[in-house]
């Protein structure tokens, strides 16, 4: 690792950061910020291209291990004074590391591993959100995920942080319109089920035991009524109170781990 700190906002590396920041979803790196999403990207195989990391942070056993694992991997490391380091954070306290990773690529074939159990991410445009569908996902144990065309990049910060390294290792395929993935779910026999507020089957009466899908709207509309028409079906869950609808990642999980539950009961997972 070269020894000289960088402390010019205007150095190559400090550029090609904050590039990467203001326009990443263009772009087939994703940049990493913090100790957790560095281990999980190392872990789970992703090709690190370069580092910057704070001598602060390299004080640290975790910056120091984590730094011997980048080098022995080859990743360029480059000393970053914190000031620096900070101006391209959007984290309250940095932790002083960053990394340029290559974005994963996924067979789609994976997502139909039986019984499949995919979630359809229809035009979801928050990028928390995203990351948190694709968490729960992981968490209840779903084949993948489809983001359809307009749903916010997974690999953005804000979507990498609410998935905290679960977008590294859930199956997923991006940048579908919404009706041709509806189309190949149906060609491999997968039941597709639009989620709706009070005006389908209710999630815990449905079989989901079978290849299923689930399709997610928008945060503020909701899926259109043309979309959820396309679907062979409408689950719902319940509420009780004045609520007129959970977050879109709250309601992912809800209904995956119903489905895992019907499935570890049934035996069929």
């Amino acid at each position: 690792m070269t020894e000289s700190i960088i402390r010019s906002r205007t150095n190559p590396l400090v550029k090609r950061l904050r590039a990467l920041k203001d326009r990443g979803a263009g772009s087939d790196l994703a940049l990493l910020e913090g100790f957790t999403l560095v281990e999980e990207a190392l872990a789970a195989g992703l090709h690190l291209v370069e580092a910057a990391v704070t001598p602060a942070a390299e004080d640290t056993a975790r910056g120091r291990d984590l730094v011997h694992q980048l080098t022995q991997r080859r990743t360029a490391v480059r000393r970053v004074a914190a000031s620096v380091l900070e101006s391209l954070s959007e984290a309250e306290t940095s932790q002083g590391l960053v990394a340029l990773a290559r974005r994963p690529t996924f067979d789609e074939e994976a997502l139909f591993t039986p019984p499949a159990l995919v979630v359809v991410a229809a035009g979801l445009q928050n990028p928390g959100n995203v990351g948190a569908v694709l968490r729960a996902a992981e968490a209840a144990g779903a084949t993948g995920a489809y983001l359809t065309r307009g749903t916010a990049d997974p690999f953005s910060w804000k979507a990498l942080r609410g998935a905290m390294g679960s977008a590294f290792r859930v199956p997923h395929v991006r940048g579908l319109a919404a009706t041709e993935v509806l189309d190949r779910l149906r060609r491999r026999g997968v039941t597709i089920l639009a989620a709706a507020a009070g005006t389908g089957e209710r999630y815990d009466a449905a079989d989901l035991r079978r290849p299923v899908a689930f399709l997610l709207g928008q945060e503020a509309g909701g899926l259109g009524a043309e979309l959820a028409a396309a679907a062979d079906g409408r689950i719902t869950i319940p509420m009780k109170g004045r609520a007129e609808s959970l977050n879109v990642a709250v309601a992912a999980g809800v209904l995956l781990f119903e489905a895992a539950r019907q499935r570890e009961a049934s035996g069929s997972r």
